[in-house]
């Protein structure tokens, strides 16, 4: 059996150490679902401990077809559950018609974009455990006012619970990555919905972080044209804001701008 050699272009840093992939496996709680998505098996490190267990009812999507080949060779019997495409062209809430997991060591290049699609996927995607660059993962699981607290820090807690796991060094990769990595878990809250939209809701947490150490009243101004200013949130930086102020500031700014979308979809 011939290994897989990690692809610079995929970002592909294979994890060696089996005690860390059995730690991350056991990371998800199998509450309320029996289902789980693995993203980038790779050479089956976390998926070995993922198949110990026949009841589990598991998918794998893999962009490399030489993986994808590895694997069938070393799991013969997963090739009915292998979904050879690209993650980010994969409707995730396609996959399974139940609530389900996600699992994996997301490829750094694309952590934030996959983090959006387990976001539209919210309604079925209820636990993910991954593990993600250190800087990105203290990002998302900041609470507010500090200074790592940001855009996919509110965007994720609105919908998540997040927890920072434990740090993974580089050594324990092939080939060792620059930076650090670090294990979360995203478990799904009570939130069924929003009181603004979604999109309005991200273009305020957007355009409030894109000049974080302004006030709101400044970071915000362009979407303040002939506003009312004078309630004191606009005194406040967008770091300073959780999640509930953020929506009740999107609620303020839609009934009081024209034009603005605030309902719901």
């Amino acid at each position: 059996m011939i290994p897989v050699k990690p692809k610079k272009g995929l970002g592909q840093h294979f994890l060696t150490d089996k005690n860390i992939a059995l730690k991350i496996v056991n990371s998800l709680s199998w509450k309320d679902y029996d289902s789980v998505l693995e993203i980038g098996p790779g050479m089956g490190v976390l998926t070995e401990f993922l198949l110990e267990n026949s009841n589990r009812n598991l998918r794998f999507v893999e962009i490399d077809r030489v993986s994808v080949a590895y694997l069938i060779e070393r799991f013969p019997d997963i090739g009915d559950q292998i979904i050879s495409k690209d993650v980010l062209d994969l409707e995730m809430d396609q996959v399974f018609s139940k609530p389900f997991a996600v699992i994996g060591n997301f490829p750094y290049n694309i952590s934030s974009q996959l983090f959006f699609k387990i976001l539209e996927s919210r309604d079925l995607v209820i636990e993910t455990v991954c593990m993600i660059q250190k800087e990105v993962a203290a990002r998302i699981a900041s609470p507010p006012g500090s200074k790592e607290y940001g855009i996919l820090s509110v965007l994720l807690q609105a919908y998540f619970e997040i927890e920072y796991l434990f740090t993974v060094p580089p050594q324990v990769f092939n080939p060792p990555p620059k930076v650090q990595s670090a294990v979360i878990r995203l478990k799904r809250n009570n939130r069924k919905q929003l009181e603004c939209s979604d999109e309005f809701f991200k273009k305020v947490v957007k355009t409030g972080f894109n000049q974080r150490r302004k006030t709101l009243r400044n970071s915000l101004k362009s979407m303040l044209l002939n506003f009312d200013t004078s309630d004191p949130v606009f005194q406040k930086r967008p770091e300073q804001l959780g999640v509930d102020e953020f929506m009740k500031l999107a609620l303020l700014i839609g009934q009081q701008t024209s034009g603005s979308k605030t309902e719901n979809d």
